[in-house]
């Protein structure tokens, strides 16, 4: 073993309790009432760089939750690689669903239980140890390295882009490896090329000027409620191809040789229902559910109210009704132009009768990808390889991490994801956990990717 191994293997038990300590702060970024400790959750991210050796470590305001910035710039004409994670978490609605309480992280059967345990804690926590264990043991990195974290990715990094573009030459590098992410699965491997973009809005719908008897007014005049219902069925046709102008304008086609290794990726469609529990599958024609969910765009309704909700019946009309619409986009679309596009489908298909507005929702995002052939993804695919004994699935993100438009935009910096989490650790959702196998599998990752990373510099010399 190494050196580097040995540090790691030496200190798990320490690493572990300092994860279980950081899952202890309630980080979640969509709640006001928790900006405090969003900001302890800098404060102890930034201790822990220092204590790893990470240099110029500081904290940036950003106008909305702050981000970390550290560094170690001594391996001369080598790439320089920025590392990427989030200490912000989701929100841990329903609370009554947990078996545990989301910030009393416990550990059983070699799993950590706790919000953002595996989104994004645990996983962003792994370079950071990995970075300590090389340089305590040897004094240096392979490679130039400068680590990024933010507060505010699960409410879609609102005030980063100024943040990046103002920062260009302090965040300046060749490649970003994102420790926000994950693998196939606990045996598999996969290599991400790419990630959709986001734009979502909020339609807001206006009948009479306060509820009314729908007895007594019941049919004179149109129900704000019936009439974003058919706004909503008009963006879609009978197969769920999207019906806005325009929207599929500048949408990448990919050639038959590109979209052959999504089907050399295994698919078992009644595995895929049965984990979703639904009775059958349903998306745009000519395409395969891999394809619909990574380099096709959607446009989805992720909510709606209005009226009457608690149990039994109240004979209303009511005067409001409202939808929240998100749109995933492939390259090359652009957000700002999709948010004109289905706004002006909004206004164009608005029944008479009731006044419509659109109010675009803060937070969209650049699709991004990477070529396979970059310096960076080529040193990561042989590391997982080597880690995992086999080759990595080539695959696409479905979701969305903001900052990696940003950063190909203004820093033209590609990310490379390396994370370790697993699609059944319950991200977003209840009894969220991380295996301490994958935590201790990236670790070692991180260090093999840094070394490979400066091979590659030299030509793939070992």
């Amino acid at each position: 073993m190494s050196q580097w191994e040995d540090y790691l293997a030496e200190h798990q038990s320490e690493f572990v309790e300092q994860l279980l300590d950081f899952l202890r702060i309630p980080s979640i970024s969509s709640i006001p009432a928790h900006a405090p400790d969003v900001q302890q959750a800098s404060a102890w991210v930034q201790e822990r760089l220092r204590k790893a050796g990470v240099e110029n470590v500081q904290e940036f305001a950003t106008g909305g939750h702050p981000v970390v910035y550290g560094d170690w710039l001594h391996a001369g004409d080598h790439p320089t690689i920025m590392i990427y994670g989030h200490f912000d978490v989701q929100p841990v609605d329903p609370l009554d669903l947990w078996t545990r309480p989301p910030f009393e992280p416990a550990v059983e059967d070699e799993r950590v239980y706790a919000r953002g345990a595996s989104d994004d804690k645990g996983n962003m926590l792994v370079p950071i140890l990995a970075v300590e264990a090389l340089l305590k043991t040897t004094g240096r990195l392979p490679v130039n390295v400068k680590l990024f974290f933010e507060g505010q990715e699960e409410i879609g990094s609102p005030q980063l882009s100024q943040f990046v573009a103002d920062h260009r030459e302090r965040l300046s590098c060749d490649a970003v490896l994102s420790a926000d992410g994950g693998q196939w699965g606990e045996d598999q491997p996969e290599l991400v090329t790419g990630r959709r973009g986001l734009c979502a809005l909020q339609i807001d719908v206006r009948g009479a000027a306060h509820d009314v008897h729908s007895g007594t007014y019941g049919g004179t005049f149109l129900n704000p409620i019936h009439a974003l219902a058919a706004i909503l069925a008009s963006m879609h046709d009978s197969e769920g191809r999207i019906r806005v102008e325009g929207f599929y304008d500048d949408v990448r086609v990919y050639s038959e040789s590109e979209r052959e290794a999504f089907r050399a990726i295994p698919y078992d469609e009644a595995d895929y229902i049965q984990k979703l529990g639904v009775p059958a599958l349903f998306g745009e024609p000519g395409f395969s559910t891999y394809e619909r969910s990574w380099i096709r765009p959607t446009l989805e309704v992720n909510g709606i109210w209005g009226g009457f909700q608690d149990e039994g019946i109240k004979t209303v009309i009511p005067s409001r009704a409202h939808a929240k619409i998100s749109c995933r986009l492939v390259p090359d679309q652009d957000p700002d132009r999709v948010l004109e596009q289905v706004t002006a489908h909004i206004q164009r298909h608005a029944p008479k009768g009731v006044d419509v507005t659109v109010q675009p929702i803060p937070g969209g995002a650049w699709p991004c990808e990477v070529s396979l052939d970059h310096p960076a993804n080529r040193a990561v695919e042989k590391v997982l390889r080597e880690l995992y004994g086999k080759a990595p699935y080539i695959t696409r993100m479905g979701g969305t991490i903001p900052v990696c438009g940003m950063f190909a935009r203004f820093l033209s910096a590609p990310m490379i994801s390396l994370a370790f989490g697993l699609k059944d650790e319950g991200i977003h959702a209840p009894d969220e956990f991380f295996r301490l196998s994958s935590f201790r599998r990236g670790q070692k990752a991180y260090c093999m990717a840094l070394a490979a990373i400066a091979d590659e510099s030299r030509g793939g010399a070992s």
